[in-house]
């Protein structure tokens, strides 16, 4: 695809928003932030006869769109936005790796499905710099290129493929269950599985969507092994995570600097134990970071402050991992299904929620590892428990005509 040309300012909210919708669908653009750029500030005016409307987007064909919605980048980019049908037997809710080996599995059982996602096909897996630890890679493998072969597959089979589309409620609808979606549309399903993952808390601070996968990352079992070697690594987050996380980027780098903005650790005490007695480790309670610098594409700096003193602190770590939770992508449910305490979706043996012919798999549901191998192993575990319903809810239409 040819790169589009983004023009904005850092403190544009819209800009940010456009950036982050072609990021998520891995549209390559060109970014110019008027402000500094005296040649772009120029190229905005002329083609607006004088505005400055921002974000501009420029298009291949020299088209242009401003202040674009996600609607409109999504109509402009060919994606689409509307269901084939109305009826369909299994709907998936969610494009990642669960949802995506889910669709494979059902388009080779014959079951007819429809896959929902409200950002881009691929999941967390398609915006992940490099996965190092799934099987069958031994060399590792970008994170677009596995999802980018996740949705070809899928695409091979012929299933339905929505993205940029969201999912405004699903309900029970007399032995079905009906969908309707962010655009309006109403279709209906026998079974629905939810797999809409869950996403890392991000620290909201200046540089941090620039910089992640670029030195900021969420997984340490996925991206710690690239900085073997590395003189100091940053961990962002006292509780068992980062702190277990920060155990095993131990082994890579000479040092580990926790960061935690709460007074005091919050992990178990046993894993405090640990960190505080090994040599590697330094932490910094109550203290925020406020801000990453980054240089080339690469994280250069992080910026702390001491939450009691104001004092200003500065590292220079060559990555930061943050790990200061996670949240799961059910508030579209609105409390529809049963959550454990945290949100994540509850389910028994069988994947099904306590809503009947709703599973869920992957990230989402209670218990599960978050780890990617997982994720397709439920999709695909789901998608099976799903089969043996729907083959139940045959059997039992056909007594009833019978009868």
């Amino acid at each position: 695809m040819e790169r589009l040309k983004v023009y904005g300012a850092p403190w544009c909210p819209d800009c940010r928003q456009a950036k982050k919708f072609l990021g998520e669908h891995r549209v390559p653009y060109d970014w110019t932030d008027i402000d500094q750029d005296a040649e772009g500030l120029r190229i905005v005016q002329e083609r607006q006869n004088g505005g400055r409307t921002i974000p501009m987007v420029v298009f291949p064909d020299d088209s242009i769109l401003l202040e674009p919605s996600n609607d409109e980048l999504a109509t402009k980019l060919g994606l689409t936005l509307q269901a084939e049908r109305e009826v369909y037997d299994l709907a998936i809710v969610g494009g990642g790796p669960a949802g995506l080996a889910a669709a494979i599995y059902a388009a080779r059982e014959g079951i007819d499905a429809v896959v929902i996602d409200k950002s881009s096909l691929g999941g967390q897996a398609g915006v992940t710099e490099r996965i190092d630890n799934y099987p069958g890679f031994p060399d590792g493998v970008g994170g677009a290129d596995l999802a980018e072969r996740f949705v070809t597959q899928a695409q091979r089979y012929g299933v339905e493929l929505l993205s940029a589309v969201s999912v405004a409620t699903i309900e029970p609808d007399d032995g079905h269950v009906a969908i309707t979606l962010g655009t309006g549309q109403q279709i209906e399903a026998t079974a629905a599985i939810v797999a809409t993952g869950s996403t890392y808390r991000r620290m909201g601070v200046p540089g941090e969507d620039d910089l992640i996968g670029a030195g900021l990352h969420f997984c340490a079992t996925c991206d710690g092994p690239f900085y073997k070697g590395a003189h100091e690594l940053l961990v962002v987050g006292g509780g068992n995570s980062g702190l277990e996380e920060g155990l095993f980027l131990a082994q890579f780098a000479d040092r580990i600097r926790i960061v935690q903005r709460g007074p005091a650790l919050t992990a178990s005490q046993l894993l405090q134990d640990k960190v505080r007695a090994h040599p590697k480790f330094e932490i910094h309670t109550n203290v925020e970071v406020v801000e990453v610098i980054g240089a080339g594409g690469k994280l250069t700096e992080v910026v702390g402050r001491d939450r009691a003193t104001g004092e200003e602190l500065r590292w220079r770590p060559e990555a930061a991992f943050i790990f200061i939770g996670l949240d799961p992508n059910t508030g579209f449910l609105d409390g529809s299904i049963d959550t454990d305490e945290w949100g994540f979706l509850r389910t028994g043996d069988d994947f099904q929620t306590t809503v009947p012919g709703v599973f869920a798999a992957g990230d989402v549901r209670a218990g599960s590892t978050k780890q990617l191998g997982s994720a397709v192993g439920e999709g695909i575990a789901a998608l099976l428990q799903v089969r043996a319903y729907l083959q139940h809810h045959h059997e039992m239409r056909t007594l009833s005509i019978n009868t």
